[in-house]
C-alpha cells in the first residue's frame, strides 16, 4: 500500500474536530501533504495549510506538478515575508507577517472559515511543521497558542493535523503536540515512488 494510500485510509478512522499528529521524515513531506488532500476529497472539505516551513507558492506549484486539486486548498503563509520578503498574488494565499504572530494566524484562520462555503462543509487545518513553529517560537508561547487553536478548531469540526519532524532530543515539542492531538500517525521514508 502506498504511503499516500495509507495516511488516507488512518486519516479517515478519526471524527470530525480532531487533532491528530503527523511524525514524518523529511522525504515523505509531499505524500503527506497528497494524502491531506486525498482525504479531504473524499470526505468533501477544504484545507487550510499554515505555513511555517515551505513557502505556499512553491507547495502550490508542487501540487500542480503533481496533477492534485488545488481548488479547495487555501494557505496562511507564516514564512515567505521572512524568507525572500516577496509574495505570490492568489486569492488562495493570505500572509502573515512573521511565523512569531501566532495570533495573527489565529485571526486569518477565523476569516478564512467564513470564506465561501467553508464553514459549512468543513476544513482540514494542516499546521505544516510544530518543529519549525518551534524555531520561532518559545515553548511556553507555542503550549498556549496550540491549546487554543485546536479547541477552536474543535468547536468548529475541523480537522486538525500537526507535522511534526521525527527529531531526535526534541522532548519538549514532542510532549506540546502529544498533550494536544488525539492520536498520532507515523509516517516512515519509504523511498518509493508513485
Amino acid at each position: 500500500m502506498s504511503t499516500v494510500t495509507e495516511v488516507t485510509s488512518q486519516l479517515a478512522e478519526f471524527p470530525e474536530g480532531a487533532a491528530v499528529a503527523l511524525r514524518i521524515h523529511p522525504d515523505s513531506y509531499f505524500d503527506v501533504i497528497r494524502a491531506v488532500e486525498a482525504f479531504s476529497e473524499k470526505k468533501d472539505i477544504y484545507v487550510i495549510y499554515i505555513t511555517f516551513t515551505l513557502p505556499s507558492a512553491g507547495i502550490l506549484n508542487v501540487l500542480k506538478m503533481l496533477d492534485v486539486n488545488i481548488d479547495r486548498i487555501f494557505f496562511v503563509d507564516t514564512i515567505s515575508r521572512l524568507m525572500s520578503g516577496t509574495i505570490a498574488q492568489s486569492d488562495q494565499i493570505i500572509y502573515v507577517e512573521s511565523p512569531t504572530m501566532l495570533e495573527n494566524v489565529m485571526l486569518k484562520i477565523e476569516y478564512l472559515s467564513k470564506v465561501g462555503d467553508i464553514e459549512s462543509k468543513g476544513a482540514m487545518v494542516v499546521l505544516d511543521s510544530i518543529n519549525s513553529m518551534a524555531i520561532h517560537n518559545n515553548v511556553k508561547i507555542l503550549s498556549e497558542f496550540l491549546h487554543i487553536f485546536v479547541n477552536s478548531l474543535r468547536t468548529k469540526q475541523f480537522y486538525t493535523a500537526i507535522m511534526a519532524m521525527e527529531e531526535p532530543g526534541n522532548e519538549d515539542v514532542t510532549n506540546l503536540v502529544n498533550f494536544v492531538c488525539d492520536a498520532s500517525i507515523t509516517v516512515e521514508d519509504t523511498g518509493e515512488e508513485e
